[in-house]
C-alpha cells in the first residue's frame, strides 16, 4: 500500500522549565534527576523532523512554574477550527488550560471553555470521521458529550483501566485519519473488556501493539499519514508500521518520558475548518 504524508499544523511548547517536581502519573519520580537541557535537545529534534517534512509548527511560550506545559497535546482539542479547552484534573496543571486557550483566542480562533474535566488531545483522538475519547483516569466521559455537541462529531468513549496508560494517547495512536480507511494502533491491555470490543468492531484491521512496546509508551506516536514518529525503545512497532506502508522514524524522547510523555504528548494538532 502506498501512503503519502499530508501537511499538518502543530502547536508545541519548548521544555524550557521542564522538571519533575510532583507525581501525578506512574512515570513520574521526584527522586530521579531531570536533565532539562537534554529534554530541550530531544524536543528540538522532534520539531526539526516536523519542519523537514513540511509541516507548520507554531510555538507557545513556556511559563515558569508549569513544567508539564511541554505536553502541548493536553492543552486543548482542535477540530474543524474550533478549540475545546482543557480542564485539568490535577491542580498542578490547571493553569496550563487558560494559557493555551489564550494563545488560540489571541490568534482569532473560536474557543470554548470546557465545563467538564478533560485533558485535550491526550484523551481525544481523531480517527477517520469519529473522535475516540479516553476516560478512566483523567477525562470525565461527560466531556466527550460536551465535545460531541460542540463539534457535531461522534465521540466514542473508551475506558482505560491501567494507570500506566493514563491518557488515551499513551495506549492508542491514530495512523491514518481518512474517513474511508481509518487505521489505528492500540494495546488491548490498557482498555476495559467492553472498550476492547468496541475497538475490535470499529477497527478490525488495527495494528495490535505488543505489551513490551506499550510499556515504553511506544504508542505515544505522531503520524502524518506516512511518517510515524515513535520512541526508539519500541522494538516491534516499527516492523508493524512498515508492513502497513508507513515509514517509522525513531526519535528519542526518553528525558521527557520522565514526566510521562513522548512525541504525541508534545504535539497538539490544529485541525482547520473544512473548506467551503
Amino acid at each position: 500500500m502506498t501512503r503519502t504524508p499530508t501537511p499538518r499544523h502543530y502547536l508545541m511548547c519548548r521544555p524550557t522549565y521542564f522538571d519533575v517536581t510532583y507525581e501525578i502519573n506512574p512515570w513520574m519520580d521526584v527522586t530521579r534527576h531531570t536533565d532539562t537541557a537534554r529534554a530541550v535537545a530531544q524536543w528540538e529534534t522532534l520539531r526539526a523532523h516536523y519542519l523537514e517534512w513540511g509541516h507548520t509548527v507554531e510555538l507557545i511560550d513556556p511559563i515558569p512554574g508549569l513544567p508539564d506545559m511541554v505536553y502541548a497535546a493536553n492543552g486543548a482539542m482542535v477540530v474543524d477550527g474550533l478549540v475545546y479547552s482543557a480542564k485539568f484534573r490535577y491542580p498542578q496543571r490547571a493553569a496550563e488550560a487558560p494559557a493555551y486557550q489564550k494563545w488560540f483566542a489571541d490568534r482569532g480562533y473560536v474557543t470554548h471553555t470546557a465545563a467538564e474535566i478533560n485533558e485535550g488531545e491526550g484523551d481525544m483522538l481523531v480517527a477517520g470521521d469519529v473522535i475516540l475519547g479516553g476516560s478512566g483516569f483523567r477525562t470525565d466521559p461527560r466531556a466527550h458529550r460536551e465535545l460531541a455537541e460542540l463539534t457535531g462529531h461522534e465521540v466514542v468513549t473508551l475506558e482505560l483501566v491501567d494507570p500506566r496508560w493514563y491518557h488515551l494517547d499513551t495506549a492508542l495512536t491514530a495512523l491514518n485519519g481518512t474517513p474511508d480507511q481509518p487505521l489505528i494502533a492500540y494495546f488491548p491491555g490498557a482498555f476495559s473488556e467492553r472498550s476492547q470490543g468496541i475497538l475490535r468492531e470499529r477497527f478490525p484491521d488495527a495494528i495490535i501493539a505488543t505489551e513490551r512496546d506499550a510499556l515504553v509508551l511506544g504508542l505515544n506516536s505522531v503520524s502524518d499519514g506516512y511518517h510515524v514518529v515513535h520512541t526508539p525503545a519500541a522494538v516491534d512497532f516499527p516492523a508493524q508500521l512498515r508492513e502497513h506502508g508507513f515509514e517509522p522514524v525513531a526519535v528519542d524522547t526518553s528525558e521527557l518520558l520522565k514526566g510521562g510523555g513522548g512525541a504525541k504528548c508534545c504535539t497538539l494538532e490544529i485541525r482547520p475548518a473544512p473548506e467551503a
